[in-house]
């Protein structure tokens, strides 16, 4: 699959009416971001925005990206409904440029990128985030079986196991890294019993 199919895909399923994922934030992360002391956070693949405005809600300085431009009209619409702002920018992450070490927390909820570009991507992430920042990761493991309704990629290769995370993100202190099978009720496509890879890491001083 090529960026621009992928973007499609997106493209066609955030111009439906309704929210695919709902308006409330993912549970792990809110739980985790509310441990956190405010700040900038960065949320890659934030589609029609969920968890990027509650971020901002709760006081976090918001960039949220996406391949999607109609995942930014949804996400900024959600914006205007909870009374808030937030920077979101589209584009292909890999071209996307940020200031090295200019955020305080990184949220990659869902965040289910090409295969072959995703450890990339999670180390050109990691040089955007502090010393001492914070990654909270949620997404579906090598373990979870996709279906229509619990949602989800279909083929192994863009699913994650634990050894992927330790070894993209090997700069960090793990404070939690395990998988979970959960109930999910986010929407219309993330609906029933999911296998996921939760992780929280702590982004060691450079030496």
């Amino acid at each position: 699959m090529t960026n621009e199919q992928y973007k499609t895909r997106w493209d066609e399923r955030y111009r439906e009416t309704d929210f695919a994922y709902g308006k409330t934030p993912n549970l792990f992360f809110k739980t985790h971001l509310d441990q956190l002391d405010k700040g900038s956070i960065l949320m890659p693949a934030d589609g029609e925005g969920r968890n990027g405005v509650y971020a901002a809600v709760t006081g976090w300085q918001v960039t949220s990206t996406d391949l999607s431009p109609e995942g930014k009209i949804k996400a900024l619409q959600l914006a205007a409904e909870f009374h808030t702002t937030l920077t979101y920018v589209t584009g292909d992450l890999e071209t996307l440029q940020f200031e090295p070490a200019s955020f305080d927390a990184i949220g990659l909820i869902y965040a289910h990128f090409l295969p072959e570009k995703k450890s990339i991507l999670h180390r050109q992430l990691d040089t955007y985030l502090k010393p001492g920042g914070t990654i909270i990761f949620e997404a579906f493991s090598k373990n979870h079986k996709a279906n229509a309704q619990v949602g989800g990629p279909t083929e192994i290769a863009w699913l994650f196991s634990e050894d992927e995370i330790r070894e993209d993100f090997s700069n960090y202190d793990i404070l939690l890294l395990k998988e979970e099978v959960v109930g999910l009720e986010e929407g219309k496509y993330h609906m029933g019993q999911g296998t996921v890879l939760r992780f929280i890491g702590k982004k060691k001083p450079a030496l």
